[in-house]
Parts: structure tokens; C-alpha cells; sequence
């Protein structure tokens, strides 16, 4: 098993940051005057996968993809890693099912799955290799303690038949808890959901990677979860939550 990261996206939000570099790339931990100190999301998802022994990680790059090539070495050496950049021709026109699908052969090999955009602890990882076993293919990192909003990624599970739907447009008070953006996918589960995710973007570019979730739940495919407990994460779309992100980073 190996670890993938989504790291293509531009973060249009977190602007001047994201004029020059992927949303991944943006600092969270920047301690000044202490050389090697600055920390991007991808430093911590990086961090996260090394400390549960996953040391062969795939990195999907698009938007601003010479700054991830120009730190590979360096994110290589700092934590143990070695990265494989997969590369996304459509980073900038289409949304993250076609990103997620061009990463269909490192999942063929199975994987921990973390956002690009997403700051939280290694505990993440833990809890979802803990959950292997079984007729678990697919398993989504959920959080179940924060109080749900319209803009989050719900999620309704089922203790006996997994996920029943995953989508922002439905009502919080339906939910049974928050994807946080991390899934372990097993081997045996690749080729089904690439085919789910081609079926998703060719229906239309701009839908998420969890709507090719959602159309292997449609298709019959169980889906499981896992709690997270209660865990300090955010997910980074804006300069609020950047702001948030910082304060947690710093605590892992």
C-alpha cells in the first residue's frame, strides 16, 4: 500500500498564495528565522504517510505543477519518501473525478488517499489501516463530532450496507458525519472505481471524485466508513480556513 495525494488543484481563494503555486503548496507552519521550518499541506499529508510506513507516495500535479517538481527532492529527502508525480492535463478545466482517474494505475496497487487540502494528523492514517480486513474495500475517514453546514461533504452510512449517499447538497441534519478527504482503497477496488470515475467526469468535468463514490454506491458496491474520533482537521478552501489550518498544524 501507498500513499496518494490529490495535489492539482489551483485554490483560486487562497489567492496571491495560489498565483504561484497549487493549493497544496501553500504554507501552513512558518516559523521565521528558523531555516527548513516552512510546511506546506503537502509536507504534513507527506509527514503523515511516513509515520505509518508508507514510503512510496503518488502525487497528482496540474495547476502550477514545475513548484512540486522543484521541491520533490527536497520533500523526498526531508521525509524519507519517494514520489512519483502523476500528472493531470486537465487540472484547470475539469474537477477532481478526472483527477483522481488519472491516478488509476498507482491505485491498482491500493492506497491511503489524502486531499491536498487537507491538515490532519497522522492518527487519520492509523484509524483507516486499523479498519482493513474483511470485504472492506473502500474505506472514507469520517468525522462524526463536528456540527455539519451546507458546504461540507456528507456523508449517510449504514452499519450494515456502507455508505448511502455522499454529497454537499443535503440537509446536515441527514448526515451521519463529515468526509474529511481521506479514503484507503484497497487493490481489488481499483478497476471498479476507475470505471466509476470515467462514468462520473464524462458525464460531466466538474464533478468530485466522491460522486464516482456515489456511483459505486449505485451501482451496488459497498463503501465502507471509519470515525476519526475527535480530531483537529480543516479542510482549506479559503483564507478563513487557512487561518484555522495554521493553528492546528501547529499543534501535530
Amino acid at each position: 500500500m501507498i500513499g496518494l495525494v490529490l495535489a492539482a488543484g489551483a485554490g483560486r481563494r487562497l489567492r496571491p498564495y495560489t498565483d504561484t503555486l497549487p493549493k497544496a503548496l501553500v504554507p501552513v507552519v512558518n516559523h521565521e528565522g528558523e531555516a527548513g521550518e516552512t510546511r506546506t499541506v503537502l509536507d504534513l499529508t507527506l509527514a503523515n504517510f511516513a509515520e505509518v510506513g508508507l514510503t512510496d507516495v503518488a502525487v497528482v500535479v496540474g495547476y502550477r505543477k514545475e513548484a512540486v517538481y522543484a521541491r520533490k527532492a527536497d520533500l523526498e529527502s526531508r521525509y524519507g519518501v519517494n514520489l512519483t508525480l502523476v500528472e493531470n492535463d486537465k487540472a484547470e478545466e475539469w474537477n477532481n473525478a478526472y483527477s483522481l482517474w488519472c491516478a488509476r494505475d498507482v491505485i491498482a496497487e491500493g492506497v491511503i488517499l489524502a486531499n491536498g487540502d487537507t491538515v490532519h494528523p497522522a492518527s487519520v492514517e492509523r484509524t483507516l489501516l486499523a479498519a482493513r480486513g474483511g470485504d472492506r474495500r473502500i474505506v472514507l475517514a469520517l468525522d462524526t463530532a463536528k456540527k455539519l453546514a451546507d458546504e461540507e461533504m456528507k456523508v449517510v452510512a449504514d452499519p450494515e450496507r456502507g455508505v448511502r449517499r455522499i454529497t454537499k447538497l443535503m440537509e446536515p441534519a441527514e448526515a451521519t458525519g463529515e468526509y474529511i478527504g481521506v479514503t484507503l482503497i484497497e487493490p481489488s477496488a481499483a478497476a471498479e472505481l476507475a470505471d466509476a470515475l470515467r462514468t462520473t467526469f464524462e458525464r460531466d468535468p466538474q464533478l468530485y471524485y466522491e460522486d464516482g463514490y456515489q456511483e459505486l454506491v449505485n451501482r451496488g458496491f459497498r463503501v465502507d466508513t471509519t470515525p476519526i474520533g475527535d480530531v483537529s482537521w480543516v479542510e482549506i478552501d479559503n483564507h478563513e480556513d487557512l487561518a484555522r489550518g495554521r493553528e492546528i498544524a501547529c499543534r501535530y
